[in-house]
């Protein structure tokens, strides 16, 4: 089944990314990760300022993530992601392939929503996400 990918932001792998047996190291695959919800937040009009400017807080409170296949330097890869809402938790399925079409990693990053400090039920966030959601 095709997934509803809603987003997807290219990247080539910098030499400083990698370890020393030449792959990318697992801690920067977090970093890919949260450059693309960023930037998919930027690309509805909205940014992670102006949220935390209106008190709203997008808070990562899980991450499970399954490294498939490495990804090297000079490697130019896709991340792509979709999202859905599961009781207070809003789901960031993220998924990253090579250009040549191999998977490399499939994420899920759990946030909750907190409204000046406090955790919420994460209806502040239907303005931002309800375009968004999967079924």
């Amino acid at each position: 089944m095709e997934k509803p990918y809603i987003f997807e932001l290219q990247f080539k792998v910098r030499d400083y990314e990698v370890d020393l047996e030449g792959i990318v190291n697992n801690a920067n695959y977090l970093h890919y990760l949260e450059h693309t919800r960023h930037e998919f937040l930027a690309s509805t009009g909205t940014a992670f300022k102006q949220m935390h400017d209106e008190g709203i807080d997008p808070v990562v409170c899980r991450i499970e993530i399954a490294y498939k296949t490495p990804l090297h330097c000079g490697d130019t890869f896709v991340s792509k992601l979709y999202m859905r809402r599961k009781g207070v938790k809003y789901l960031f399925y993220q998924d990253i392939y090579k250009t040549t079409g191999e998977c490399c990693v499939k994420a899920i990053v759990e946030t909750v929503c907190t409204h000046n400090g406090r955790p919420t039920r994460g209806e502040e966030f239907l303005p931002y996400f309800a375009p968004y959601l999967s079924e």
